[in-house]
């Protein structure tokens, strides 16, 4: 009986421990870095600023598009340790499917971009 508690009890853990490390608010990770707009029961809009050296910390998305408002460079790593990079201009627009990741500024340049998360009912 002992090993069945002690088992549940190591199974609940590993889930809310998951579920802190995958489904992280940007806002809250990294509050000096990202500013929350506008939060309703269709959208945030959250403003990304990060100086050259900077990383936003593992955080997760709902879909989003997200527009970039100056030229930069950015390495993304997601929870398994995959990376890819990624240079981007003023103007570009993406659309991303719910991610988590991290985000560091690569450039020489501070990024700023503007995410727009759609949240489903």
């Amino acid at each position: 009986m002992k090993a069945i508690n002690a088992f549940i009890i190591f199974v609940v853990v590993m889930l809310v421990s998951s579920n802190l490390v995958f489904a992280q608010d940007a806002a809250k990770v990294a509050p000096d870095k990202v500013k929350v707009l506008l939060d309703n029961d269709k959208v945030r809009v959250l403003d990304f600023q990060l100086k050259p050296g900077e990383s936003t910390g593992m955080h997760s998305h709902p879909n989003y598009v997200i527009y970039f408002l100056a030229d930069g460079k950015m390495l993304t790593t997601l929870p398994d340790g995959k990376t890819s990079e990624m240079d981007v201009k003023a103007g570009d627009t993406r659309w991303s499917d719910a991610i988590t990741h991290n985000n560091k500024n690569i450039g020489k340049t501070e990024s700023h971009a503007i995410v727009v998360e759609l949240k489903t009912h």
